[in-house]
């Protein structure tokens, strides 16, 4: 009984770090996103704790392009109910589901996510990332087609 109780223990704990690691627990019931400043990079858009949202120019309105590998270090941004933050319009947040079925966020139909190299409220270690990876400027973003 020990054996079997530290069998399906350690196969929870492998489980979780898994999907984690795939993005799939970066899911939220509800947030509010905000838009940062900082003198590098202007305004930006950040979840609802500062943490910086971002971007990738290889995707298109309501599909994704990071999958596999890519989702070790980009975890998809999700959250089941969007206030939308001042100086934004509520229209341009919305939600599709991922080729895996899980849904994400997006922000003028482009698919919302956070870097792994940001610890912190505040960092944006992932911009330009690659030349593909770039945070939000919520007033100039163009709408993903």
């Amino acid at each position: 009984m020990n054996t079997l109780i530290r069998t399906l223990t350690a196969v929870v704990v492998v489980l979780a770090i898994t999907l984690g690691s795939a993005g799939v627990a970066m899911a939220a019931g509800a947030d509010k996103p905000q838009i940062a400043t900082s003198a590098a990079l202007g305004s930006y858009l950040a979840d609802g704790k500062g943490m910086t949202l971002y971007y990738f120019k290889k995707d298109a309105q309501d599909k994704n392009s990071c999958v596999g590998p890519c989702l070790e270090k980009w975890h998809p941004y999700f959250a089941e109910k969007i206030t939308a933050p001042a100086g934004s319009d509520p229209k341009d947040f919305g939600t599709f589901e991922r080729n895996n079925g899980a849904k994400q966020t997006t922000f003028k139909g482009w698919p919302l996510y956070y870097f792994s190299g940001d610890m912190a409220p505040g960092d944006a270690k992932g911009q330009g990332f690659k030349d593909v990876w770039y945070v939000i400027n919520p007033v100039s973003m163009e709408p993903c087609h």
